[in-house]
């Protein structure tokens, strides 16, 4: 009798524990979603850059604006979002993203000329910039510590399968409609369908635990905790999450003002940090000029079109890897060998860019070059860039930091963006990649100095952690602070 009660009781544990993972499967697919937008709308214009030219008239200049004009948005787009999530909702304001990509599409799909492109895209990058804020955190507060590095990074993988999705959407119709002027628009309007789906997917998704719990609302909390991890499980979670958030609760919501405290600063920089570490290398001259690139190197425009699908080929495997990594190795250690390895590949095409003769030869030497520099960007640098992001900050401050170091992130890949065709033009493509491979060993000192481990801890225990200081638990910087840098 107490061996049927034993095995009826294992036999419940194992439903309960399916239940919970098909939850966790749901919530991942179509939160992700709105990576998948964010990583097709800021690949489409890689494509359709060759045909708006001619059919917008474009200049280096205006190409600079059309293509930065939705980094530029995502920066705002993320630091509203951000402070917007901890007000109304992870959950409620990721709808409300998907409405905003929608508007932005169907604006930049239909627009007659320049004049109107650079607002809308605007827009679509306020969709984009809050998508990057909004979905690692509600997957990292909606994730098990043992896995929240893969559940995040899914949001990672999404990204560049968007990228990827762009880039053979673009050669398919940039090959078979090559003379059509008006293709570009095709290209843009395809990213209705995502941002669709997403809005009715989340209609059937749970609000965060942790955001419930922030607000006091423990007992809708526990109940959505019980949706996604088993019983025991649930009731331990429960019991940490509802402890800091009646701390954070009663001293209400995290503010700037927060940052006067140096803990809380601390993590402030090093999230900002990471932040830069991550557009330094250039990786979005790749992601959005990648065509533009290929063209100065050799190739024709169909030929260049088709080659970049490498690129997208490459960043999503990498991605892959990278996302089996996290379970297994250190966030130091990859970012660190994610940062060497594209300081490499960067002065490589640098400098066979300035020695090889222009022709197909340089072409598939600059190719094979950009999708090495993607295979340390995608694999490494990238899915623990988003990853400790979303896990670095309190609850109190968590949609406040994670809004502001996105901030940054997307301010600089808007200089990186709008600058590009610029600095080719004036200083040439060579000394463009030199000057990104020497800014990346900076970025390769800061990691070495003051980056934390923070694999394999709860979201909670990392808090303490930092408020402590431990510089066991966090390996803090030798001979000095953050915030003294």
């Amino acid at each position: 009798m107490g061996t049927l009660k034993a095995d009826d009781a294992a036999s419940s544990a194992a439903g309960a524990d399916g239940k919970s993972e098909k939850a966790l499967k749901r919530i991942t697919a179509v939160s992700t979603l709105g990576g998948l937008l964010f990583g097709y709308d800021t690949g489409v214009i890689n494509g359709a850059l060759p045909f708006m030219e001619d059919d917008l008239g474009l200049t280096p200049l205006t190409t600079g604006m059309v293509t930065s004009a939705l980094l530029f948005g995502a920066a705002f787009g993320a630091l509203a979002g951000g402070r917007l999530s901890d007000r109304y909702g992870r959950r409620r304001m990721i709808m409300a993203l998907a409405a905003v990509f929608l508007i932005g599409t169907l604006g930049v799909s239909f627009a007659p000329n320049v004049e109107v492109m650079v607002p809308f895209r605007f827009v679509l990058g306020l969709a984009v910039g809050g998508a990057s804020a909004m979905v690692p955190v509600f997957l990292a507060e909606m994730s098990p510590a043992d896995r929240r590095g893969q559940m995040v990074t899914r949001n990672e993988l999404m990204i560049v399968s968007g990228q990827l999705l762009a880039f053979i959407v673009n050669a398919v119709l940039g090959n078979v409609w090559s003379d059509e002027l008006h293709i570009w628009r095709w290209m843009l309007f395809l990213a209705t369908l995502p941002a669709i789906a997403l809005w009715l997917g989340m209609l059937r998704v749970p609000e965060s635990p942790r955001w419930l719990a922030s607000i006091g609302s423990f007992p809708e909390a526990f109940e959505v905790l019980k949706k996604i991890r088993t019983a025991a499980v649930a009731r331990k979670e429960f019991d940490e999450v509802r402890q800091l958030a009646r701390e954070d609760y009663e001293a209400k919501k995290g503010s700037f003002r927060d940052l006067g405290v140096p803990w809380m600063r601390r993590i402030f920089l090093i999230g900002v940090g990471v932040a830069i570490c991550q557009q330094v290398t250039g990786v979005n001259s790749i992601m959005y000029y990648g065509t533009e690139i290929l063209k100065q190197s050799g190739f024709g425009t169909e030929a260049a079109l088709t080659a970049n699908i490498a690129n997208g080929v490459i960043s999503v495997l990498a991605t892959f890897v990278g996302i089996w990594l996290l379970g297994r190795v250190g966030r130091r250690p990859m970012l660190m060998v994610g940062q060497i390895g594209t300081i490499v590949a960067l002065a490589l095409i640098g400098l066979f860019s300035l020695i090889l003769p222009e022709g197909t030869g340089r072409g598939f030497v600059i190719l094979a070059l950009t999708v090495s520099f993607l295979a340390f960007q995608q694999g490494a640098i990238s899915p623990v860039t988003w990853l400790m992001l979303s896990e670095i900050f309190p609850l109190k401050i968590r949609g406040l930091g994670m809004g502001s170091t996105a901030f940054v992130l997307w301010m600089v890949n808007f200089a990186v963006g709008f600058s590009f065709p610029i600095l080719t033009q004036g200083i040439g493509i060579s000394a463009t990649f030199f000057m990104f491979a020497s800014i990346g060993v900076l970025a390769v000192i800061f990691v070495k100095l003051y980056l934390p481990e923070t694999r394999g801890k709860s979201l909670e225990e990392l808090e303490e952690q930092f408020r402590r200081g431990d510089p066991a638990e966090l390996r803090p910087p030798r001979g000095g602070t953050v915030a003294a840098h």
